[in-house]
């Protein structure tokens, strides 16, 4: 990515930090031209062409287990399902995932890909009736959110969809049947973020 676009790594590098401390696309290269020279398509497009390493980091963390969420996004003129598990502890996000649909498969599919990422824990959920059938299928001990658990997954998805809203007025889509790839491309650069955020912090 750095050698095709011709820019230095600690210009892209802190040209996503700005974006994603909170800046729109526009603010972060206005901020980074007062060094750079750099318009906002360029902070898209890094966000497009960049891969994260995946997250070594909380494997080898202690999972206590899985606090399990989804919540709604606009993507264009449509809305997706975006699914959210945390680890209570370290309260760093361990895998994102987006569906058109909310239903027993889509939650299955989901936490069977974390599992095999992260092994089986126990899984909290808010009591979607979706959970339970796909915990009882993998064979995962489920509870519902206690007070506290509630309130950590509260607070990260509102960070998310804080995030997501200031995000090109929507997640600008203006391809027909489109395959979400930008979507998906910006979560993980995103959780990438949220991740070494959090690490610093502690």
């Amino acid at each position: 990515m750095i050698s095709r676009n011709r820019t230095p790594s600690r210009y892209v590098y802190y040209g996503l930090h700005l974006y994603f401390s909170g800046l729109s696309s526009r603010k972060a290269s206005e901020r980074l031209s007062r060094m750079y020279k750099r318009n906002h398509v360029s902070i898209w497009n890094w966000i497009q062409k960049y891969r994260p390493q995946k997250l070594k980091a909380s494997r080898r963390r202690r999972i206590l287990e899985y606090i399990v969420d989804e919540t709604m996004l606009k993507v264009g003129s449509e809305y997706i399902w975006l699914w959210v598990a945390i680890e209570p502890a370290n309260r760093q996000i361990l895998a994102l995932s987006i569906s058109k649909e909310r239903n027993m498969f889509v939650a299955e599919r989901y936490l069977s890909n974390l599992i095999k990422v992260h092994g089986k824990h126990p899984v909290s959920t808010d009591g979607g009736t979706w959970y339970p059938m796909a915990c009882q299928f993998l064979k995962l001990d489920h509870h519902i959110h206690s007070s506290y658990e509630k309130s950590v997954i509260g607070r990260t998805m509102q960070y998310i969809k804080d995030r997501t809203e200031s995000f090109d007025d929507y997640f600008p889509c203006r391809i027909k049947n489109c395959k979400l790839k930008h979507v998906r491309n910006w979560l993980r650069l995103f959780v990438d973020y949220h991740n070494n955020e959090i690490k610093h912090i502690k």
